[in-house]
């Protein structure tokens, strides 16, 4: 199996929403988490997160289908929470991104904004055109995330919206891959601790199998 090493950065993925109020996530007693216990508090509204979500069509597209070669994840589809956790720790410097940091300043964008956007996204239609990987690795990546991920992810890739586990199902190889990458080599910040000492000793084969068997997963509806 020949593999591409991705060794450039590039933004991070947000994911999921509902147009209701948003399950209040664990307290963690931590100051930082404040405006992720207010974001998830509020009502969202879909409509006023498609005028909102202008600011990031440049970027993840007017679809928010993202882009096949991984520069940039697919957020159609995604669970509010994800979503909104991810924004807010980007915004708060838990995630590195530097690209995207800039365009989630709450000069630009602000709390209830946030909220709105995941809303939008989380009901966008998530079709089974995301990229993928090779194909010849799917046993050994199978037999990966049916051993290690399912707890978490769900067999079906659709992860858990009020534990803050996105949907993988759908998404593209190349940026799941470069994920992965990250949280194991501990770029990424936000990374689940179990998700990191889960993957701590793979290779990047490994990583690279796993994510092309989870970017074939039946893409979310």
């Amino acid at each position: 199996m020949k593999l591409r090493r991705i060794d450039r950065l590039a933004p991070l993925a947000l994911v999921w929403a509902s147009t209701a109020s948003l399950a209040a996530p664990p307290d963690t007693g931590s100051a930082e988490r404040d405006e992720r216990v207010q974001a998830l508090g509020r009502h969202a509204d879909a409509t006023r997160g498609q005028a909102a979500y202008e600011v990031c069509q440049g970027c993840h597209l007017p679809n928010a289908l993202g882009r096949a070669d991984g520069s940039y994840p697919r957020l159609a589809g995604q669970h509010a929470s994800v979503l909104v956790k991810q924004m807010l720790d980007i915004r708060a410097g838990r995630r590195f991104n530097p690209k995207m940091r800039p365009f989630i300043d709450e000069a630009l964008v602000s709390t209830q904004d946030v909220v709105d956007i995941a809303a939008y996204l989380a009901a966008l239609p998530s079709p089974p055109t995301n990229g993928r990987g090779a194909g010849t690795e799917l046993v050994q990546g199978r037999r990966v995330y049916e051993a290690q991920c399912t707890s978490c992810h769900g067999a079906d890739g659709s992860g858990d919206a009020a534990r803050f586990y996105p949907r993988l199902n759908g998404q593209h190889y190349e940026y799941l891959l470069r994920e992965l990458v990250y949280i194991r080599d501990g770029v990424r910040g936000n990374a689940d601790p179990k998700m990191v000492e889960t993957i701590r000793g793979f290779s990047f084969s490994e990583l690279a199998a796993l994510a092309d068997y989870v970017s074939r997963l039946p893409s979310a509806p």
